[in-house]
């Protein structure tokens, strides 16, 4: 997967607004490429989760364009990997590409969740 600066950026501005809460978003990919980050609201209002509010029509039309969804989420100083809950709450996106941000660090993982297995994702 790569994420061009932009999108890390965009990414990265969100993270540190949502401060001192975990941010949470859509990327959509194309051909393994983010084109472009869309901000979701954390539902759960915590610096310890995330719940990804976003309009379910927001996915669906970037499926319908043909693109891959990466889930997001910002962990404020733990490293960008996935936390057990995140294992345990990943329901209807698993097997999708899974981004962590490290606020604190500015460091960027990228993961798949399927049952309990974490695989991580090259990521440039």
């Amino acid at each position: 997967m790569v994420i061009p600066q932009a999108v890390r950026d965009a990414i990265a501005a969100h993270s540190d607004a949502e401060k001192p809460n975990e941010a949470c978003g859509l990327i959509a990919l194309r051909d393994g490429v983010a084109e472009r980050y869309l901000p979701a609201r954390n539902a759960a209002s915590s610096p310890y989760r995330f719940e990804l509010e976003a309009d379910p029509e927001v996915w669906m039309d970037l499926w319908d364009d043909g693109y891959e969804i990466a889930i997001f989420h910002s962990h404020l100083t733990s490293p960008p990997r996935p936390s057990r809950t995140d294992v345990e709450n990943i329901g209807q996106w698993e097997g999708s590409p899974y981004v962590i941000y490290t606020v604190s660090s500015g460091e960027f993982g990228a993961w798949r969740i399927v049952g309990r297995t974490i695989e991580e994702e090259p990521l440039s």
